[in-house]
């Protein structure tokens, strides 16, 4: 093993995934058509959303950030592991610098998704709560400031969450995991990760205390307008567009927080690694069948889609 060798050393090893031999291939297809079908419906969704033009809505334009930041994560992971899945162990090399890019991508894509769905919440009590001023408070000025708001706090939260890692020196080289995140680089280090440990801590408790907090007090929020409405359209939009949303924040909460709570149970280190995974496949394969099914206007525009092909075909 290269552990415990080089100082330094730009050069690292990755566990990888433990898969018996005869299960190689079918983990390998799982994870391809996994990635095939999370950036066919992205894709899809974002198309969708700039070429129709009912779709240009507060909304959507908010949600648009959701299929990017899954395209973005996704990218970053998928493909590597997906190469490293058919390389015998002691071929899973990974540079210090890719490395280093590959944590803060992942971060970024947790954290992202987080702040995205704030956003989204804070969109649909304006709708709900305030349905006559929405037009006024939503502008696209604003959705510029909420999409600026939500990838700006996430960059600034992971850049110096990894930037206390980077300071470190490095004694070790074997990641203990399948792609590389902060725990796994700081634990390269000999040094004292004390900072590390408590700005994690940290930004993990403010990160899902603001994303926890943000969704209980909207939601609370509009439940009271609901029940106290006596408005059945405005009520039947609630249930829709919340419900929604709040399946999507609910997926994404409990696979993140399986993932740290695994973090402090080494002896389940293999559970942890598929979770890890699975939290970036899980989530991102879900958001665009959810939206997608709910979405009065994108099942609108789809129906047309196939009606108008079934008349050219008739021709």
């Amino acid at each position: 093993m290269m552990e415990n060798v080089t100082f330094n050393s730009f050069t690292l090893q990755l566990e990888g995934l433990k898969v018996i031999e005869t299960s190689v291939y079918p983990v390998f297809f799982f994870f391809l058509f996994s990635y095939l079908f999370i950036m066919i419906l992205n894709v899809a969704i974002i198309i969708l959303v700039c070429i129709e033009r009912s779709l240009h809505q507060p909304m959507y334009l908010l949600f648009c950030n959701l299929p990017i930041n899954d395209i973005f994560g996704n990218s970053i992971v998928l493909p590597r592991l997906l190469s490293d899945l058919l390389k015998p162990p002691s071929q899973l090399i990974i540079g210090y610098y890719e490395c280093v890019l590959q944590a803060f991508s992942t971060h970024m894509f947790g954290t992202t998704s987080h702040t995205v769905l704030m956003i989204m919440a804070f969109d649909r009590y304006v709708a709900i709560c305030n349905p006559l001023r929405y037009s006024a408070i939503m502008t696209n000025r604003m959705v510029m400031k909420l999409t600026v708001s939500a990838w700006g706090v996430a960059f600034v939260l992971v850049g110096v969450l990894l930037g206390l890692t980077v300071r470190l020196n490095r004694c070790r080289t074997l990641i203990t995991n399948p792609y590389c995140d902060n725990a796994s680089l700081f634990k390269l280090s000999c040094e004292s990760v004390v900072v590390n440990n408590i700005y994690g801590l940290t930004f993990t408790v403010v990160l899902f205390t603001a994303s926890i907090g943000s969704i209980v007090l909207t939601y609370t929020r509009i439940t009271l307008v609901c029940l106290t409405s006596k408005n059945k359209s405005l009520n039947s939009k609630a249930l829709k567009t919340c419900s929604t949303h709040l399946v999507v924040y609910l997926i994404m909460l409990f696979c993140g927080m399986l993932i740290v709570a695994l973090h402090r149970f080494p002896q389940y280190s293999d559970q942890r690694k598929m979770s890890a995974i699975l939290f970036h496949i899980i989530p991102c394969s879900l958001n665009p069948i959810i939206y997608g099914v709910q979405s009065k206007e994108m099942k609108r525009f789809l129906s047309n889609v196939f009606r108008s092909r079934k008349v050219l075909s008739s021709f």
